[in-house]
């Protein structure tokens, strides 16, 4: 394990209910990320994604894969840790190629890999991708810039 929940929320500024990341399990700076979420019955979007049959949305798929790969920019970055928690932010600028290839539902674990297509300056280009049971669920290529807040 190299970042528990705790360790991530020091990262990102996303909190429950919309912090899609529980721990990274892989990271090499400038390269790639991987990481998982497990996906409970407990969440509040399956109140109404679907109540008599709970499927996890696709778009949140997408924004967990999205903050892997804010946490894969900012912990590449050069800029000292301390002062990019408090004064930066990643957002998200586009999304790319998304597919979704087979359903996801609680008591899955979500395992997201996202390697690093280009960087530069503060634009990053990631091809991200997400597992159930090593079977592909959903993929896209996203660009995030990290930004002061």
């Amino acid at each position: 394990m190299l970042y528990n929940v705790v360790e991530i929320q020091k990262i990102l500024p996303h909190r429950y209910p919309f912090l899609l990341l529980d721990r990274v399990t892989k990271l090499e700076e400038g390269v790639s990320i991987e990481g998982y979420k497990n996906v409970s019955i407990s969440e509040p979007v399956f109140q109404g994604h679907f109540p008599e049959h709970p499927i996890y949305p696709g778009v949140m798929i997408i924004e967990g894969m999205a903050q892997a790969g804010g946490v894969l920019a900012f912990k590449s970055s050069s800029v000292d840790e301390q002062e990019d928690a408090k004064n930066k932010v990643v957002y998200f600028m586009s999304i790319d190629k998304a597919k979704f290839r087979s359903p996801v539902t609680p008591g899955d674990q979500l395992v997201y890999r996202l390697n690093v297509i280009k960087q530069r300056g503060a634009i990053w280009q990631l091809d991200a991708k997400a597992y159930v049971d090593d079977k592909l669920v959903a993929e896209a290529q996203l660009k995030a810039m990290i930004v002061d807040k």
